[in-house]
């Protein structure tokens, strides 16, 4: 038996695969002060379906995994540990620097933003390293010792070193750290080598600072969680969702916690890309992942997922960047929870306030005041006030409808259902921009990816956003309330390795190469004799970072050989830039030669062979076939056919206008619109055209 478990800020999501290979889904509130209070509220619930007791259930279970959002709550509230910075002497303000740039280059409003550590945490090493790997001055070791006496004087929690040209000889990097375990003792430190050895000195030191900020908290959560899973029952092994969309053994991310970053949104997309192939055989596919409080889209391009380099915390330039790859996904402050308000000017807004999981929508009766995007759809008939949750919950319908007549249908001159389905409107053209984003810009038309909706609140406006994208297909998983949790299931172990060494196409060293290659290749051979140990099958890819000579900026490119035996191989390299350099600029330059600065190894161990994707088969649903009224902007009131999503049989096809509810989400069939039940469990919907309006 195996559970999956998905903390987001509304809800916590859980999977659980029994022993025949069939899933079971739960969803508890999240609790903000202490995560895992949710995640065992979420075990309890299936316990009690499993008609077990919480301890005899996580007995049977061999593997626990977890995505969490705990590490990026963490640096957004600034409740990370008190952490100074340690680099190269005349370099002090590498954090305050970074790499230039701004969003808005004549907007002079918005003031510089302060470095990820404070400047008065920030310390000169004297000593240097040269780029050849050769040292112009050695390192002044009795200056280091006289900085960590001042560190301790001032109860500094972690340390960041980042020294120049670290990548190539870490020998002064190494001894600072041997330091600081002798003059701090049980200080945690990082050093910018080891962590991410890649070229420019802003994204390492940024890295080595986010990633050293988040060790005491992360350890504490990583001990806590398996001790408390152990104190309920559990003795199988635990693993934690990274931003890479793989997975890690919790002691292990507990001493890189900077790949917990995007832990949660990075399963989504894995999750997609099967059922995009499962359920209507394609290899593009838009993922959207609607939760309480963001919109999380991602893209799927020829089966594979992008990553990126240019992962942010916060705004590009105004915020922090990781300098570590992820799975590369937009997120927008727009979900169920995302509260409607209307301007000075009479303009309406949706997001990015969310009512979150406390106090919530108006509608959930806990105290929130504010009309939500839930609150909308309750007034428009999309949800069942006595069945959200599977009736675990009872939503109040007449606080929704209060909240929206006093925040936006008054103060905009407009009816109660207008404004409830002005609400929807405005947050689905917020969510149709964010996907136009992250596809355009990639050269991708939207219209030509199948679009999968996950997260609770998905199936509210899925169909909407898909006319509006001009897709041919929108899917909604059955098991996608909790998307990134079913993802989670599908994922490997999974573990990356980076060395930096110069080449060009021109003249290419392919000794130096595979020198290069030969070690990274052993480091991903102890990663599968090691944590991959007892894995059914494990997999070694190669990327090289490469560019044409004198970009700014780097590209991933897949090798075709793990080694350049010969030109052909280079021959493929330089081919395979190019097109991928088309891909993401819609530009190349074939008769160009190319440069490349470092070298990756990525090592996947496959745990489990992903089978289906469909919940187990429950006792007959109960019919809530029928029809309610629903409101539309373009028809007004309409009879919508009720249908339960486990009632509905593969193949049977429903036209809109039409509701499917489950105990985890609801999906509206807008009129004009068809949806089928694939064999999946899925719904598969054909958005059609929008009648015109009345």
């Amino acid at each position: 038996m195996r559970f999956a478990v998905d903390t987001g800020g509304t809800f916590t999501d859980l999977i659980v695969e029994d022993d025949d290979n069939g899933l079971h889904m739960y969803k508890a509130s999240t609790t903000p002060g202490d995560p895992i209070n949710g995640v065992l509220d979420s075990l309890k619930l299936a316990a009690d379906d499993f008609g077990l007791g919480l301890d005899a259930l996580l007995a049977k279970g061999d593997l626990f995994i977890h995505g969490t959002t705990h590490a990026i709550n963490a640096i957004v509230t600034g409740n990370t540990a008190k952490t100074a910075f340690l680099t190269t002497e005349g370099h002090r303000d590498i954090l305050v620097f970074r790499e230039g740039g701004r969003m808005e280059p004549f907007n002079f409003t918005v003031p510089y933003p302060q470095p990820y550590l404070p400047r008065a945490l920030s310390y000169e090493v004297p000593g240097r390293i040269l780029s050849d790997a050769s040292e112009m001055a050695p390192l002044d070791e009795g200056r280091v010792v006289e900085i960590l006496k001042e560190l301790k004087s001032k109860d500094v929690e972690a340390v960041a070193v980042c020294l120049l040209w670290s990548i190539i000889n870490s020998a002064h990097e190494d001894r600072v750290g041997e330091l600081i375990e002798q003059h701090l003792p049980g200080v945690p430190y990082t050093l910018s080598h080891v962590l991410n050895p890649s070229l420019r000195e802003y994204r390492r030191a940024s890295s080595a600072a986010i990633d050293a900020s988040l060790k005491p908290l992360m350890s504490a959560y990583m001990h806590n969680l398996t001790g408390r899973l152990s104190d309920a029952g559990f003795g199988g092994r635990v693993l934690i969702v990274t931003s890479q969309g793989g997975m890690m053994d919790a002691v292990d991310v507990a001493e890189h916690p900077i790949h917990l970053i995007n832990s949660g949104p990075s399963m989504a997309p894995v999750s997609g890309r099967y059922f995009a192939r499962e359920d209507e055989g394609s290899d593009t596919a838009v993922i959207a992942d609607t939760g309480g409080t963001t919109y999380d889209v991602s893209l799927v391009r020829r089966g594979r997922i992008p990553w990126t380099r240019e992962t942010w915390i916060g705004q590009p330039y105004r915020g922090h960047m990781t300098g570590f790859p992820s799975v590369d996904v937009k997120s927008i402050g727009a979900g169920g929870g995302s509260i409607a308000w209307v301007d000075d000017g009479g303009m309406l807004h949706v997001g990015p306030q969310s009512a979150g999981a406390v106090p919530g929508p108006s509608c959930y009766g806990q105290g929130g005041d504010k009309p939500t995007v839930t609150d909308a759809s309750l007034v428009l008939g999309y949800l069942d006030p006595e069945f959200f949750l599977g009736g675990s919950m009872g939503l109040d319908l007449e606080a929704a409808r209060g909240a929206i007549e006093r925040d936006v249908a008054k103060p905009m001159g407009i009816g109660l259902e207008d404004a409830a389905a002005a609400i929807i409107a405005i947050a689905t053209e917020n969510m149709v921009q964010a996907i136009v984003d992250i596809t355009v810009n990639q050269g991708i038309d939207p219209r030509d990816a199948i679009l999968i909706g996950g997260g609770g609140a998905a199936g509210l406006n899925s169909t909407a956003i898909g006319r509006r994208l001009g897709s041919e297909r929108v899917v909604i998983p059955e098991v996608g309330a909790a998307l990134s949790a079913a993802g989670a299931m599908m994922s490997d172990l999974h573990s990356q390795y980076t060395r930096t060494f110069f080449a060009t196409s021109e003249a290419f060293d392919a000794a130096g190469v595979n020198q290069i290659l030969d070690g990274l290749e052993a480091r991903c051979n102890a990663f599968i004799n090691g944590p991959g140990a007892g894995s059914i099958s494990q997999t070694i890819e190669f990327f090289a970072e490469a560019r044409y000579p004198e970009q700014v900026w780097e590209i991933e490119v897949p090798l075709a050989s793990p080694r350049f035996e010969s030109d052909a191989d280079v021959a493929a390299l330089v081919e395979e830039f190019h097109k991928v350099h088309e891909d993401i600029f819609a530009i190349n330059d074939p008769e160009s030669s190319i440069e490349v600065v470092g070298w990756t190894a990525s090592v996947k161990c496959l745990l489990k062979e992903t089978e289906s994707g469909s919940l187990a088969a429950a006792e007959e649903a109960a019919s809530a076939d029928g029809t309610r009224k629903v409101y539309f902007a373009e028809t007004g009131y309409v009879d919508a056919t009720v249908r339960r999503f486990e009632a509905m049989k593969a193949g049977e096809t429903l036209p809109g206008p039409a509701i499917i509810e489950s105990p985890f989400t609801t999906v509206v069939v807008d009129p004009g619109a068809t949806a089928e039940r694939r064999e999946s469990g899925s719904v598969s919907i054909v958005p059609g055209v929008a009648p015109a309006a009345k």
